[in-house]
């Protein structure tokens, strides 16, 4: 009686069809129980219904199930984008956050697995990149994206596209009027972590006027603002690890937020940086982060392409005399 009332509760809470309300419900219930096997037949036996159904549910709805989710992140934003204006303390107010995450296989032989390595070994399995829209510290999920291999997309008649192709269109077809209505592009930053170091995803992100940062990889290639502006533009680029091993003259400068209002609390890593140029992208600020202490972690990287406001901004976030417009 408690499960049944509690399928009625969700089914209303997520709005779905009169001819879904348990097959859904049931699912999203299956989805949540800690299992070693998430399949058709192991959701039948939690919910005591035909796998047949959660197969035509999948089936025959996923197109609804994408359209109700940006219908749902469409309402969402729009509710939290009143509130833009009353956001201080950041140059923007909007954040996209993209970063992947990896299921793994149900069985041994799972259709449209592959063989991923996100730094702590392969994992096989599926693999989803989530795009996340906060506004105002309010996370929104936009549609994710989904993986496929060679091997699906030819059983299938698709066009295979890499995990970084499948960002930059989505990218560009990304119309955040569609969100949070008129809005001005230099409110925006994109985050993203070293996987998405991509020269044609920066430059989807560039060309809609959004600023990014994101972390580079030892071999991303750079060059400082005197030599772009002395040497041809062919020559003298070199890997950000060497060009901060080069520019041993940049202060370090301790991270220090705020506590409780009032006490500043120093973090465990410092930074240096300077305005340079990101190979195939263009101006931008180079930051070097290491731990305090060394011995716990190594050095990351990161770069920051901003779309300027005015001189007084360029002095509070980027440096006084650093910029050039």
């Amino acid at each position: 009686m408690q499960a049944r009332t509690l399928q009625t509760w969700i089914a209303r809470r997520i709005g779905v069809r009169q001819r879904l309300e348990r097959v859904c419900p049931s699912y999203l219930l299956f989805l949540m129980v800690v299992t070693t096997k998430h399949s058709f037949e192991e959701a039948a036996r939690f919910s005591g219904l035909h796998k047949s159904q959660f197969s035509k549910m999948l089936q025959y709805h996923s197109n609804m199930s994408i359209y109700t989710l940006e219908s749902l992140s469409k309402t969402q934003a729009k509710q939290w984008s009143k509130s833009l204006q009353y956001v201080k303390g950041l140059p923007w107010k909007i954040v996209i956050i993209i970063d992947s995450t990896l299921q793994h296989r149900a069985s041994l032989h799972p259709e449209n697995a592959k063989k991923f390595n996100h730094g702590k070994g392969y994992v096989i399995g599926h693999q989803w990149t989530n795009i996340i829209l906060i506004i105002n510290d309010m996370l929104i999920p936009l549609r994710p994206i989904p993986s496929y291999s060679k091997s699906y997309c030819l059983e299938h008649d698709l066009d295979y596209q890499t995990e970084h192709e499948r960002v930059v269109e989505y990218l560009s077809n990304l119309h955040l009027e569609d969100y949070i209505g008129s809005y001005d592009p230099r409110d925006v930053i994109v985050l993203t972590d070293s996987g998405y170091d991509d020269k044609k995803i920066e430059n989807a992100i560039a060309n809609k006027q959004w600023n990014f940062l994101i972390a580079l990889g030892k071999t991303r290639r750079v060059k400082s603002e005197a030599l772009y502006l002395t040497t041809p533009r062919s020559r003298a680029w070199c890997h950000i690890a060497t060009f901060f091993r080069n520019h041993r003259r940049l202060k370090w400068t301790t991270i220090r937020v705020m506590t409780n209002g009032a006490q500043r609390k120093r973090m465990e890593f410092r930074i240096r940086h300077t305005i340079g140029y990101l190979r195939y992208v263009g101006k931008g600020q180079l930051v070097c982060s290491e731990p305090r202490k060394r011995p716990d972690g190594r050095r990351k990287y990161l770069a920051r392409i901003i779309h300027e406001r005015s001189w007084r901004d360029r002095q509070m976030y980027v440096g006084s005399g650093r910029t050039q417009q």
